[in-house]
Protein backbone atom coordinates (compact mmCIF):
# COMPACT_ATOMS: atom_id res chain seq x y z
CA UNK A 1 0.00 0.00 0.00
CA UNK A 2 1.15 3.48 -1.15
CA UNK A 3 0.91 4.43 3.10
CA UNK A 4 3.73 2.14 3.58
CA UNK A 5 5.65 3.38 1.26
CA UNK A 6 5.18 6.93 2.19
CA UNK A 7 6.13 6.05 5.97
CA UNK A 8 9.09 3.96 5.00
CA UNK A 9 10.95 7.82 3.26
CA UNK A 10 11.76 7.18 -0.05
CA UNK A 11 11.02 9.22 -2.85
CA UNK A 12 7.27 8.47 -4.95
CA UNK A 13 6.61 9.96 -8.22
CA UNK A 14 3.04 10.94 -9.27
CA UNK A 15 1.17 12.10 -12.64
CA UNK A 16 -2.04 13.74 -12.27
CA UNK A 17 -4.97 11.59 -14.93
CA UNK A 18 -7.25 14.24 -16.27
CA UNK A 19 -7.97 12.41 -19.50
CA UNK A 20 -10.67 10.45 -18.97
CA UNK A 21 -9.72 6.85 -20.19
CA UNK A 22 -8.67 3.81 -18.57
CA UNK A 23 -6.14 2.96 -21.20
CA UNK A 24 -4.39 6.45 -20.33
CA UNK A 25 -4.23 5.47 -16.63
CA UNK A 26 -3.11 2.11 -17.15
CA UNK A 27 0.12 3.35 -19.45
CA UNK A 28 0.81 5.18 -16.58
CA UNK A 29 0.68 3.07 -13.78
CA UNK A 30 2.27 0.46 -16.14
CA UNK A 31 5.61 3.10 -16.98
CA UNK A 32 6.76 2.50 -12.71
CA UNK A 33 5.14 4.88 -11.26
CA UNK A 34 3.87 5.24 -7.49
CA UNK A 35 0.64 7.10 -7.54
CA UNK A 36 -1.44 8.45 -10.40
CA UNK A 37 -3.76 10.98 -9.32
CA UNK A 38 -6.94 10.62 -11.11
CA UNK A 39 -8.14 14.32 -11.00
CA UNK A 40 -12.16 14.52 -10.75
CA UNK A 41 -11.65 18.11 -9.53
CA UNK A 42 -10.59 19.74 -13.07
CA UNK A 43 -10.84 16.43 -15.11
CA UNK A 44 -13.97 15.96 -17.18
CA UNK A 45 -13.95 12.23 -15.87
CA UNK A 46 -16.92 10.33 -14.31
CA UNK A 47 -17.89 8.02 -11.87
CA UNK A 48 -18.35 5.32 -14.00
CA UNK A 49 -14.96 6.48 -15.99
CA UNK A 50 -13.49 6.76 -12.38
CA UNK A 51 -14.16 2.85 -11.55
CA UNK A 52 -12.40 1.77 -14.67
CA UNK A 53 -9.37 4.25 -14.17
CA UNK A 54 -8.91 2.85 -10.89
CA UNK A 55 -9.53 -1.05 -12.24
CA UNK A 56 -6.91 -0.07 -15.00
CA UNK A 57 -4.40 0.32 -11.94
CA UNK A 58 -4.73 -3.27 -10.78
CA UNK A 59 -1.23 -5.78 -11.20
CA UNK A 60 0.70 -2.45 -10.71
CA UNK A 61 2.81 -1.04 -8.01
CA UNK A 62 1.11 2.12 -8.53
CA UNK A 63 -1.49 3.64 -6.17
CA UNK A 64 -4.58 4.94 -7.23
CA UNK A 65 -5.58 8.01 -5.55
CA UNK A 66 -8.63 10.66 -6.90
CA UNK A 67 -8.39 14.17 -6.07
CA UNK A 68 -12.31 15.21 -5.25
CA UNK A 69 -13.90 18.69 -6.43
CA UNK A 70 -14.52 19.42 -3.44
CA UNK A 71 -14.63 18.36 0.41
CA UNK A 72 -17.81 16.57 -0.24
CA UNK A 73 -18.77 13.14 1.66
CA UNK A 74 -20.37 11.86 -0.89
CA UNK A 75 -17.60 12.33 -3.90
CA UNK A 76 -14.99 11.03 -1.22
CA UNK A 77 -17.36 7.81 -0.61
CA UNK A 78 -17.69 7.08 -4.46
CA UNK A 79 -13.94 7.29 -4.93
CA UNK A 80 -13.10 5.12 -2.25
CA UNK A 81 -15.99 2.77 -2.56
CA UNK A 82 -15.04 2.58 -6.18
CA UNK A 83 -11.63 1.07 -5.44
CA UNK A 84 -9.51 4.42 -4.50
CA UNK A 85 -6.56 3.95 -2.11
CA UNK A 86 -6.29 7.86 -1.58
CA UNK A 87 -8.23 10.59 -1.45
CA UNK A 88 -6.56 14.30 -2.49
CA UNK A 89 -8.51 16.90 -0.90
CA UNK A 90 -8.57 20.28 -2.71
CA UNK A 91 -8.77 23.82 -1.14
CA UNK A 92 -8.41 22.62 2.59
CA UNK A 93 -8.14 26.17 4.48
CA UNK A 94 -8.53 24.96 8.70
CA UNK A 95 -8.08 22.36 11.21
CA UNK A 96 -11.80 22.25 11.24
CA UNK A 97 -11.34 21.18 7.44
CA UNK A 98 -8.82 18.63 7.90
CA UNK A 99 -10.48 17.13 10.43
CA UNK A 100 -13.51 16.64 8.28
CA UNK A 101 -11.07 14.94 5.45
CA UNK A 102 -9.96 12.31 7.78
CA UNK A 103 -13.74 11.51 8.86
CA UNK A 104 -14.55 11.15 5.60
CA UNK A 105 -12.27 8.22 5.06
CA UNK A 106 -12.78 6.35 8.44
CA UNK A 107 -15.66 4.11 9.65
CA UNK A 108 -17.24 4.63 12.87
CA UNK A 109 -16.96 5.20 15.23
CA UNK A 110 -13.52 7.56 14.09
CA UNK A 111 -15.53 9.30 10.95
CA UNK A 112 -18.64 8.88 9.27
CA UNK A 113 -17.72 7.12 6.19
CA UNK A 114 -20.83 4.51 5.48
CA UNK A 115 -20.10 0.98 4.54
CA UNK A 116 -20.32 -0.26 1.51
CA UNK A 117 -17.33 -1.52 -0.40
CA UNK A 118 -18.99 -3.98 -2.72
CA UNK A 119 -16.70 -3.17 -5.73
CA UNK A 120 -13.76 -1.47 -3.51
CA UNK A 121 -13.02 -5.34 -2.04
CA UNK A 122 -11.79 -6.46 -5.54
CA UNK A 123 -9.51 -3.93 -6.44
CA UNK A 124 -7.44 -5.23 -3.14
CA UNK A 125 -8.24 -9.02 -3.88
CA UNK A 126 -9.57 -9.21 -0.43
CA UNK A 127 -12.76 -10.48 1.05
CA UNK A 128 -16.11 -7.77 1.31
CA UNK A 129 -15.68 -8.45 5.22
CA UNK A 130 -12.12 -7.87 5.68
CA UNK A 131 -11.53 -4.47 3.45
CA UNK A 132 -12.92 -2.48 6.76
CA UNK A 133 -9.79 -4.10 8.78
CA UNK A 134 -7.28 -4.95 6.84
CA UNK A 135 -7.46 -1.99 3.67
CA UNK A 136 -9.70 1.46 5.29
CA UNK A 137 -6.61 1.83 7.89
CA UNK A 138 -4.12 1.87 4.57
CA UNK A 139 -6.17 4.17 3.05
CA UNK A 140 -4.28 7.76 2.37
CA UNK A 141 -5.33 11.31 3.32
CA UNK A 142 -3.67 13.75 1.13
CA UNK A 143 -4.52 17.79 1.40
CA UNK A 144 -3.81 20.10 -0.99
CA UNK A 145 -2.67 23.48 0.44
CA UNK A 146 -3.29 25.92 -2.24
CA UNK A 147 -4.92 29.08 -0.03
CA UNK A 148 -3.70 31.64 2.15
CA UNK A 149 -5.55 30.78 4.91
CA UNK A 150 -4.17 27.38 4.54
CA UNK A 151 -0.80 28.70 5.12
CA UNK A 152 -1.84 31.04 8.52
CA UNK A 153 -3.52 27.53 9.70
CA UNK A 154 -0.70 25.61 8.37
CA UNK A 155 0.44 24.14 12.23
CA UNK A 156 -3.08 23.34 13.38
CA UNK A 157 -3.91 21.66 9.84
CA UNK A 158 -0.67 19.39 10.43
CA UNK A 159 -1.98 18.32 13.95
CA UNK A 160 -4.84 17.07 12.82
CA UNK A 161 -4.27 13.03 13.50
CA UNK A 162 -5.10 10.97 10.22
CA UNK A 163 -3.73 13.60 7.79
CA UNK A 164 -1.06 11.58 6.25
CA UNK A 165 0.16 13.58 3.22
CA UNK A 166 0.41 17.24 2.42
CA UNK A 167 1.38 18.90 -1.59
CA UNK A 168 1.82 22.47 -1.94
CA UNK A 169 -0.10 23.72 -5.29
CA UNK A 170 2.20 26.28 -6.89
CA UNK A 171 -0.54 28.00 -9.15
CA UNK A 172 -3.09 27.61 -6.91
CA UNK A 173 -1.77 29.01 -3.53
CA UNK A 174 0.66 31.89 -5.48
CA UNK A 175 -3.00 33.43 -7.11
CA UNK A 176 -4.85 33.43 -3.50
CA UNK A 177 -1.31 35.63 -2.65
CA UNK A 178 -1.80 37.49 -5.58
CA UNK A 179 0.95 36.64 -7.07
CA UNK A 180 -0.60 34.43 -9.73
CA UNK A 181 2.28 32.19 -11.24
CA UNK A 182 5.11 34.24 -9.99
CA UNK A 183 6.52 31.45 -7.86
CA UNK A 184 9.57 33.33 -7.16
CA UNK A 185 7.86 36.06 -5.48
CA UNK A 186 8.62 36.68 -1.59
CA UNK A 187 5.25 36.21 -0.30
CA UNK A 188 4.92 33.02 -2.38
CA UNK A 189 8.68 31.51 -1.25
CA UNK A 190 7.56 33.18 2.34
CA UNK A 191 4.25 30.43 2.32
CA UNK A 192 6.03 27.67 1.02
CA UNK A 193 8.78 28.35 3.59
CA UNK A 194 6.42 28.05 6.38
CA UNK A 195 4.73 25.45 4.87
CA UNK A 196 7.89 23.20 4.83
CA UNK A 197 8.61 24.12 8.23
CA UNK A 198 5.31 23.15 9.62
CA UNK A 199 5.88 19.59 7.35
CA UNK A 200 9.15 19.33 9.31
CA UNK A 201 7.74 20.56 12.94
CA UNK A 202 5.22 17.84 12.28
CA UNK A 203 6.99 15.41 10.50
CA UNK A 204 4.30 15.31 7.94
CA UNK A 205 5.53 14.04 4.63
CA UNK A 206 4.94 16.85 1.66
CA UNK A 207 4.75 16.82 -1.82
CA UNK A 208 4.81 19.27 -4.44
CA UNK A 209 5.00 19.90 -8.90
CA UNK A 210 8.03 19.09 -10.04
CA UNK A 211 7.85 19.73 -13.45
CA UNK A 212 11.15 19.40 -14.63
CA UNK A 213 14.60 17.84 -13.77
CA UNK A 214 15.70 20.96 -12.10
CA UNK A 215 12.54 21.37 -9.77
CA UNK A 216 12.64 18.18 -8.87
CA UNK A 217 16.52 17.83 -7.35
CA UNK A 218 15.72 21.08 -5.73
CA UNK A 219 12.41 19.40 -4.34
CA UNK A 220 14.41 16.57 -3.18
CA UNK A 221 17.01 18.82 -1.31
CA UNK A 222 14.55 20.79 0.23
CA UNK A 223 13.04 16.96 1.87
CA UNK A 224 10.03 16.58 -0.16
CA UNK A 225 8.90 13.36 -0.61
CA UNK A 226 5.81 13.02 -3.43
CA UNK A 227 6.76 14.65 -6.60
CA UNK A 228 4.08 15.02 -8.94
CA UNK A 229 5.97 15.45 -12.60
CA UNK A 230 3.31 16.68 -14.39
CA UNK A 231 -0.64 15.80 -16.29
CA UNK A 232 -1.56 13.54 -18.82
CA UNK A 233 -2.88 15.85 -21.30
CA UNK A 234 0.17 18.34 -20.77
CA UNK A 235 2.54 15.66 -21.59
CA UNK A 236 0.63 14.22 -24.31
CA UNK A 237 0.11 18.01 -25.54
CA UNK A 238 4.05 19.05 -25.39
CA UNK A 239 5.33 15.57 -27.04
CA UNK A 240 2.93 15.95 -30.12
CA UNK A 241 4.36 19.89 -30.51
CA UNK A 242 7.78 18.74 -30.23
CA UNK A 243 7.78 16.45 -33.25
CA UNK A 244 7.61 19.94 -35.33
CA UNK A 245 10.97 20.99 -33.97
CA UNK A 246 11.95 17.49 -35.33
CA UNK A 247 14.15 17.55 -39.19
Amino acid sequence: MFKQRLNDGGILRAVINAIPSPVVTQAIAAAGLDLVMIDREHGPIDRESMHAMIAATASTDCAAFVRVPAIDEAEVKAALDAGAEGIVYPLVRTAADAETCVSYMRYPPSGVRGWGPFVAHSRFQTALSDYAPDVAPELTCCLLIETAEAVENIDAILRVNGVDLVVVAPFDLSTTLGTPGRFDAPQFKEAVSAVERAAGDYGKPLGAAAFTREQTTSLIRRGYRVLVHGYDLLVLKDQIASFKTWS
